[in-house]
């Protein structure tokens, strides 16, 4: 116990002395940023795919639509990541001429990489939605774009919300490739407490503390949600 107490207090001279615990705030909003910003693009680019692929396929430009997201789920669910990350900030953009931040960067990666889930996850719960819900909407005069968003899509949404939970908890923990880039990250913080404290056992005990308890925050929240939506399906 005295080695750990010395590792301890080591820890807790760099987080409160060196201003370590600026570091790690600054991390944990990356983090929740990247997250919370992914999901939100992920979910906005994923229904617009998922649409488009339960559209039917009468006309040509359907079809190339319908190709076009094909190429784009598997292309974003086939490689990794980090990988993603490493081409758009080191390659592509600079081919492209344009200079964004890390943390743009992260944010814009994570998102379409979550759209590409998100897609497959909105392309399930549409099609568990009872097709005569479409056919009411179309009775009632909705034209198909109408009648998928203000009827189908909602109802798809209460059926998928526990695993667009998941989703959002897998970008949460997707975050700590950032570095990779150069986004300051709770790893980023963590790993300069540890090493201008010249021991890293304590810094990353508490960095997975942090990671645990961000999924424990989020799984609440998920299940919040599911339970005010079942009473407003009783209500209903």
């Amino acid at each position: 116990m005295g080695n750990f107490d010395k590792k301890l207090e080591r820890f807790w001279e760099v987080f409160i002395e060196h201003g370590g615990y600026v570091k790690v705030l600054t991390g944990l909003q990356n983090t929740l940023i990247i997250a919370v910003l992914g999901l939100a693009i992920g979910i906005l680019i994923g229904t617009i795919i998922a649409i488009i692929r339960v559209y039917p396929k009468y006309s040509r430009l359907s079809k190339i639509l319908n190709g076009i997201c094909v190429f784009y789920v598997g292309l974003f669910r086939g490689t990794p990541i980090v990988v993603q990350l490493l081409l758009a900030y080191y390659v592509i953009l600079p081919l492209i001429g344009m200079n964004l931040p890390a943390l743009q960067v992260c944010v814009i990666v994570f998102g379409l990489n979550s759209a590409a889930y998100v897609s497959e996850i909105m392309r399930s719960g549409i099609l568990s939605v009872d097709p005569g819900q479409m056919e009411a909407g179309r009775a009632l005069g909705l034209n198909y774009r109408v009648t998928m968003l203000k009827v189908v899509v909602p109802q798809a949404v209460k059926n998928i919300l526990p695993t667009l939970g998941n989703e959002f908890i897998a970008l949460i923990k997707e975050t700590s490739v950032v570095s990779f880039v150069g986004a300051a990250d709770l790893y980023v913080a963590f790993n300069y407490i540890g090493t201008n404290s010249y021991e890293f056992m304590v810094p990353y005990l508490v960095m997975a503390l942090i990671y645990i308890v961000l999924v424990a925050i989020a799984a609440l929240l998920i299940k919040l949600m599911e339970r005010s939506l079942r009473k407003s399906d009783r209500r209903n």
